[in-house]
């Protein structure tokens, strides 16, 4: 009996330790971080991955999605175009990045760029939220330069991240954790609250809440720790330039690395995006479920949720699967989950007595699931992909060639719908751009010859290209604040 007492008090001692932990060891990590790195960078990741990308992001889905249908009144094929346009500055990110490495302002290679970017967040979203009837063009400009300082403050912290990585690379790992940690907490935040805002403060409301994030971006500008430069050689970016230029063109002409590219980027413009047809569909009161503003929050939210056990899902058990068996099957269930939506709109699911809203809920996390499932393993072969020395700026520019396929994929989206005569009143070919997408969605597995058979342990770059791996390496540390290496732009698994 007493030794059955000691048992149980013992248990209860650990419970009560494990519930400790769980409310205390975030904390505790978090202010190991600060200490390690600097109280401002940890700030600086929160408030552009947790805030700005995480629930600003989501907050700006809803809320743009709203705007041109309910403010602008836009047909969804012109959504559809309009949203491929926002997301331009997202395309030109080795920009940044190269401007964030090679170009000092006043001493300070990244405080100004964060400063520029809350600059571009505030006034874009005040000018939305205060101007009465704003013009499309004058309101799709602002919108885009929203976009622009969201993407610019993106590469800054990555920059962050990787010039911390390089100075405390115990911590890489703990740091690469934060910013994805950060990024999926405030989006799922977000968009569980963006249907609520939206239904109490329209559209135009949830942009002036943008500015938020924005000034938060700014403060970072202000706070952030980080050592001043003097006498910056303005006359040698040029030729900074032109040097990462030929390296990048040099890697690109190489066929273990064009062939993956040419994959990537047909894997995404194959996949016809169609969601602005969805939604408007989502919201009609004649033909479709007549969706409320909080319900479609809440099934970006569920989606979100899908997203993280995505991420877990190929952690734990797809991480050393093969890149081509593992998108073989990956784009073939991607391809039939998008039936899910065909099913839908033709009512097959209240035969089978199971609610729009639950049905709808379903295929959102089974969407967002696959999807992060389908993007995770094209980020560790676009990792393997990258070059000695110019890591950072590459992985930004094979980014850039995703993000490229992702805006074709939109605006062939919209040109389907424009085609078919999905309009805000008509529906009824929307079925038929359901099933024309999902055959597209399994076209690419007509090329997955394109991709190495290779797992992710395998490299697959020439030898030549790995060589003077070390070499670069120690130089990089040894000048690392004469001649920061293009390491910057180091690309976060959450999204957009």
């Amino acid at each position: 009996m007493v030794e059955e007492g000691n048992v149980e008090a013992g248990t209860k001692v650990v419970e009560a330790k494990g519930l400790c932990y769980c409310f205390w060891g975030p904390i505790n990590w978090l202010k190991m971080l600060a200490k390690e790195t600097h109280w401002s960078f940890v700030f600086g990741v929160v408030s552009v991955y947790g805030i700005s990308q995480g629930l600003g992001g989501a907050l700006a889905r809803v809320g743009t999605e709203y705007y041109m249908k309910d403010v602008q009144k836009v047909q969804p094929s012109e959504s559809q175009v309009y949203s491929g346009i926002i997301s331009i500055p997202w395309i030109v990110k080795p920009i940044w990045g190269l401007l964030t490495d090679v170009v000092s302002i006043r001493g300070y290679r990244r405080r100004p760029y964060f400063i520029l970017s809350g600059l571009l967040g505030l006034v874009s979203m005040l000018l939305i939220s205060l101007h009465s009837k704003l013009h499309l063009v004058f309101a799709l400009f602002a919108l885009t330069a929203g976009s622009a300082g969201v993407a610019i403050a993106d590469v800054t912290v990555d920059a962050c991240v990787a010039q911390n990585s390089i100075s405390h690379p115990s911590l890489a790992a703990d740091m690469q954790s934060l910013c994805t940690l950060m990024s999926a907490i405030g989006a799922l935040v977000g968009f569980s609250i963006s249907g609520v805002f939206v239904h109490l403060i329209g559209p135009k409301g949830v942009f002036g809440l943008l500015t938020i994030p924005s000034a938060l971006v700014f403060s970072v500008g202000i706070v952030l720790s980080e050592p001043h430069v003097p006498n910056f050689a303005y006359k040698e970016v040029s030729q900074k330039f032109i040097d990462a230029g030929k390296a990048m063109w040099t890697t690109l002409k190489c066929p273990e690395v064009w062939r993956p590219c040419l994959y990537m980027y047909l894997s995404f413009a194959l996949s016809l995006n169609i969601n602005e047809g969805l939604f408007y569909w989502y919201t009609d009161s004649k033909d479709g479920p007549s969706f409320s503003q909080e319900s479609i929050g809440y099934i970006f939210s569920i989606g979100a949720v899908g997203a993280i056990l995505g991420a877990i899902l190929y952690q734990n058990k797809l991480k050393d699967e093969p890149f081509r068996d593992l998108l073989f099957w990956i784009q073939l269930f991607y391809g039939l989950e998008g039936m899910l939506d065909l099913m839908l709109v033709l009512r097959i699911n209240m035969k089978f007595g199971i609610p729009d809203y639950l049905f709808v809920m379903i295929g959102e996390a089974a969407t967002q699931l696959i999807w992060r499932l389908k993007w995770m393993p094209l980020l560790v072969l676009t990792a393997k992909l990258c070059p000695s020395g110019i890591e950072g700026t590459f992985f930004a520019l094979l980014m850039s060639i995703d993000n490229i396929g992702l805006l074709s994929s939109s605006w062939g989206g919209g040109l389907l719908l424009h085609l078919l005569n999905v309009t805000r009143t008509k529906f009824e070919n929307l079925w038929l751009a359901i099933l024309i997408r999902n055959i597209l969605r399994l076209s690419p597995l007509g090329i997955l010859f394109l991709v190495p058979r290779g797992d992710p342990t395998c490299s697959i770059l020439p030898t030549e290209m790995l060589s003077s791996k070390d070499e670069i390496e120690a130089e990089t540390e040894a000048e690392e604040l004469k001649n920061i290496e293009l390491v910057s732009l180091v690309n976060s698994v959450d999204g957009r």
